[in-house]
């Protein structure tokens, strides 16, 4: 618990901290029978220094002494110095000297997170066998952590590691953002070790039959690096390299002009046939809530519910929660507390990690202990799941709709996709299927009321559209018909629409055939003009 279970002593193996192998097993089985998948965290970067593995490396024996990276180190006027100027994503060097082997081992997390060496063949097997064994015990597939950092440069002819370039605009020497990691990060022996790990999946459906087991990679890099997760012409690779752009390019000032640009950026760099996803927040980033306001929540939901492909949702983005001031005192997070108080607040992920919010009662509903890992939010007695249940239009219910539309909807599971700014304040999807209803979800992103037309922007949309989802903020009902050419929307309104009907069905010489609205209008118009011109 160096890093909340990232450090792993054993990766075959349930911490006692969580329970029982048991305990995991029971856990398949009843899931198994609620139809609910179960993906597990793979951590393949690293290990804990407790690790057998790291302990026998340390001791040079004969069959892990590779297994780690390891380097002696530069001397320098007598003077033992680290092999390279690497920082740690966490502060400080990159490097940590071990008294017994008297080397230095590699750390891109807590020293207590040796680096595996996947240049050495034996790391690769050992860790597609543990992918091996726990598909064996049922789960459904993994996400990847850290996934670019898994490979570093190799050392030159001399035995020796390139130092990174600065970044000139950060002058901490210690901060992770000093440097350049062009020798840390993205080397592309990482993406060809993804795909040898989907390539163990693939084998096990072939063998054991069932759907396909999954891979969801965490890929914070750039765009053209992220596409080459999905695969390639030979080769499959994740099906789900995360999108962190709505993360990552979104602030809370951002326009509608933005939104469309944030979610076209992915929707056109994906390779075709693959699967898109939308990721809102994680463990790692200050929640929705928080980072592009609380009104906003119901919106963005609404968003990532309707556009293309998967949507991501981290724990308690469904009840609105946000984030909670920790102070320094409380602060567990190793990426602050290497820190000092003066800084914390910057570095910490203690924020978005509280207690999940189920209940008005102690600890809300979430533990029963006389102190909980870090403090629940002081608004757990009106966010949390208990009171959420009984409010139609709370955030919990209003996700619920979004998510059970989802099912139904096989536009919104296989349609096509076109997104539009229709002002700076206003964000239009438009979900289209043939032979199958419309919808539209819209999005006022601003404070002010917006009235707009429709078919300006999309003109083959019938002349009313149903009301499919609301929020509390909306003035219309579900099951409402509004005009296309006028319809107003609220402040932070957010609405999704239907066509009430895509097709009119006909038949003829005993088969069903199908004639879209818009012609049926367009007929129904030249007969009126041919009757009044007779």
């Amino acid at each position: 618990m160096a890093d909340f279970g990232y450090d792993i002593a054993n990766f075959t193996e349930i911490a006692p901290i969580f329970g029982t192998m048991a305990d995991f097993e029971h856990l398949m089985e009843v899931a198994k029978k609620l139809d609910i998948k179960i993906i597990l965290d793979f951590v393949p970067n690293h290990s804990s220094d407790e690790c057998e593995w790291f302990r026998r490396s340390a001791a040079r024996d004969p069959e892990f002494k590779d297994f780690y990276v390891w380097h002696p180190g530069r001397m320098e006027n007598g003077n033992r110095h680290p092999p390279s100027n690497w920082i740690s994503v966490f502060r400080g060097s990159a490097w940590q000297w071990h008294e017994g082997r008297q080397e230095f081992y590699l750390h891109q997390f807590v020293k207590k997170q040796p680096d595996l060496n996947y240049r050495n063949p034996k790391v690769r097997e050992t860790m597609s066998n543990v992918l091996r064994f726990w598909l064996g015990k049922g789960v459904a597939g993994f996400r990847i952590d850290a996934v670019p950092h898994v490979f570093e440069i190799a050392p030159d002819n001399q035995n020796q590691y390139r130092d990174e370039p600065r970044n000139d605009w950060d002058n901490d020497p210690e901060d992770y953002g000093y440097l350049q990691h062009i020798y840390t990060k993205d080397q592309p022996e990482t993406i060809d070790l993804v795909y040898s790990w989907r390539a163990v999946l693939d084998a096990h459906q072939r063998e054991h039959g069932g759907e396909d087991r999954i891979l969801m990679a965490e890929t914070y890099s750039p765009i053209d690096i992220v596409m080459q997760y999905y695969g390639n012409a030979t080769a499959e690779g994740a099906q789900l390299p995360f999108n962190f752009l709505l993360i990552s390019e979104l602030s809370n000032s951002s326009n509608a002009h933005a939104y469309e640009g944030t979610v076209l950026k992915w929707l056109q760099h994906m390779p075709k046939g693959r699967t898109a996803n939308w990721v809102l927040g994680n463990h790692d980033q200050p929640r929705v809530g928080s980072r592009l306001g609380r009104d906003r929540v119901d919106m963005l939901n609404m968003l990532t519910a309707t556009l293309p492909g998967a949507s991501v949702t981290y724990q308690g983005e469904e009840l609105g929660m946000t984030n909670v001031w920790i102070s320094w005192k409380d602060t567990v997070d190793p990426s602050a507390c290497n820190t000092n108080p003066s800084i914390y607040e910057q570095y910490s992920r203690d924020p978005e990690r509280t207690p999940f919010q189920w209940t008005d009662a102690q600890d809300a509903g979430f533990s029963n202990a006389s102190k909980t890992w870090l403090p629940i939010a002081v608004d757990y007695k009106e966010v949390n799941v208990e009171q959420e249940r009984q409010k139609p239009l709370s955030h919990l219910n209003v996700f619920k709709q979004l998510w059970q539309l989802r099912k139904q909807s096989q536009t919104l599971k296989r349609g096509e996709t076109e997104v539009k700014a229709l002002s700076d304040a206003v964000l239009a999807v438009k979900r289209y299927l043939e032979r199958d209803s419309t919808y539209l979800t819209l999005l006022n992103i601003y404070d002010g009321v917006e009235t707009i037309n429709l078919l300006q922007s999309f003109p083959d949309l019938p002349p009313q559209l149903k009301v499919v989802v609301v929020t509390e903020r909306s003035q219309v009902k579900v099951g409402d018909l509004v005009n296309s050419t006028s319809l107003q929307l609220q402040p932070k309104d957010s609405l999704v629409l239907q066509t009430t009907s895509s097709y009119y069905s006909y038949a003829t010489n005993g088969e069903t055939r199908f004639l879209p609205v818009l012609g049926v209008y367009l007929w129904l118009a030249q007969v009126g003009l041919y009757l009044s011109s007779r």
